[in-house]
């Protein structure tokens, strides 16, 4: 396998080769590559591939990783059950709110 075939972000299926044609276009903020390939948003939220996508932008601007700005974890969304949200709607119609 190629290197630049090597798959960085599982969830978005983001290649090395995408990401580093990214960066050779100038693109070398990471909050600004997320949105344009995409990164970090999948089930995983980034806990992949976000440290490989960081020192890949720290390579190409030639400064450590430590002195890039590290974007926060955003927990994923929970799946509520439909039985919840029918219980929930039902103990609401119950108290007269939507009778």
């Amino acid at each position: 396998m190629r290197e630049e075939d090597i798959v960085i972000c599982r969830c978005e299926g983001i290649t090395l080769s995408e990401l580093r044609s990214a960066l050779q276009e100038g693109i070398t903020d990471f909050e600004e590559l997320k949105r344009v390939l995409r990164f970090t948003m999948g089930p995983c939220q980034g806990r992949t591939c976000r440290d490989l996508v960081l020192k890949e932008i720290a390579q190409v601007r030639g400064i450590p990783i430590g002195e890039l700005e590290v974007p926060v974890y955003r927990p994923p969304t929970t799946p509520v059950k439909l039985g919840e949200l029918r219980d929930a709607y039902e103990r609401r119609r119950g108290d007269g709110e939507h009778g």
